[in-house]
């Protein structure tokens, strides 16, 4: 699965997801780096395919709105340490990614998962 991070959250979480075997990138690599513009990151998954990883709601709005992020995954854990965020992917990757290969809005928090909307 192909992901992007978006800037809130760590570099390390986009590492993880690489080592995991996935194509995962974090904005911070990115010509723009973390000053992107949502719209412009949103408009570089969708063209690539990956799934949009972000805290910030803005992309919820968007995507149901205007459907773009076309795939996103909304980390709603609030604020934790970085350590907790890892832990908390590492546990829930394969479900995660099983999700999001069933629907395009996924939201991952303290408690599990929640799987908004299927693949059209």
């Amino acid at each position: 699965m192909k992901f992007v991070v978006d800037a809130q959250l760590p570099a390390k979480l986009s590492r993880l997801l690489a080592d995991a075997g996935h194509d995962s990138v974090h904005t911070s690599q990115l010509p723009e780096g973390n000053r992107i513009p949502d719209a412009t990151l949103a408009g570089l998954a969708d063209g690539e395919d990956r799934v949009v990883v972000t805290k910030d709601r803005d992309f919820r709005n968007s995507h149901l709105l205007h459907r773009t992020p076309q795939r996103l995954l909304i980390v709603s854990t609030g604020n934790v340490a970085n350590a907790e965020l890892l832990t908390l992917f590492t546990e829930n990757l394969d479900t995660v990614v099983n999700a999001l290969s069933e629907a395009d809005y996924v939201e991952l928090g303290p408690t599990g998962l929640i799987v908004h909307g299927d693949r059209a």
